[in-house]
C-alpha cells in the first residue's frame, strides 16, 4: 500500500479516528452521486403521472435527500460536519429499461470533500422511493455509486461505473 492508498481513518495503532484536516486548504469541492432504482414498468408509470396514494414521491424523495446530505456527520461516525452550500436532487425516468436515475450533487467551500454528503443523499432519496413504492412494487433493486469529485488535493476525478 503506497502513501496515497494508506487508510486515513486508522491511526498508528490501528484504530479509527477522525482525520486531521487542520492543515488542510480551503477550496470549492463538488461531489455527484448517481442512484439507479430499477422498477417493474407499472411502478414508473405510475411515479411518471404522480399517481401514487403516499403523494409525489419525486418530491419528496428530493426532500428527503437533502436533509439526508445535512445529516451525514450524525450517521457516519467519523465524517467531519460541513458548510454545505449547495445540495440538489435530480430525476431522470428511462421508460425504456424502467429505472429511475437519481443524481445528488453536493457542493462546499470547506477542507474536505463531500462524497459522504453526495453518496448518503441518494442512499436516503433512493431508500424514499422505494419505501413510497414498495406497496406496488417489492422487487425494487438500487445501485448507488460516486460518479465524480472536484476540488481538493486530488483535483477532479469522475468515475466509470
Amino acid at each position: 500500500m503506497t502513501e496515497n492508498e494508506k487508510m486515513t481513518h486508522l491511526n498508528q495503532k490501528g484504530e479509527a479516528n477522525m482525520v486531521n484536516i487542520t492543515s488542510k486548504k480551503m477550496s470549492d469541492r463538488t461531489a455527484v452521486a448517481i442512484g439507479i432504482v430499477e422498477m417493474k414498468k407499472e411502478t414508473l408509470d405510475l411515479l411518471k403521472n404522480n399517481a401514487f396514494e403516499k403523494g409525489d414521491v419525486l418530491s419528496v424523495a428530493r426532500v428527503a435527500g437533502i436533509m439526508a446530505s445535512k445529516q451525514t456527520p450524525n450517521l457516519i461516525p467519523l465524517c467531519h460536519p460541513l458548510d454545505i452550500t449547495q445540495a440538489a436532487i435530480d430525476f431522470d425516468l428511462n421508460e425504456e429499461e424502467n429505472l429511475l436515475k437519481i443524481m445528488a450533487t453536493i457542493k462546499t467551500h470547506g477542507k474536505t470533500g463531500v462524497e459522504m454528503e453526495a453518496l448518503t443523499a441518494v442512499s436516503i432519496a433512493s431508500l424514499t422511493v422505494y419505501d413510497m413504492c414498495k406497496s406496488i412494487d417489492k422487487g425494487m433493486k438500487i445501485k448507488i455509486n460516486l460518479f465524480s469529485k472536484k476540488g481538493g488535493k486530488s483535483g477532479d476525478i469522475h468515475f466509470n461505473k
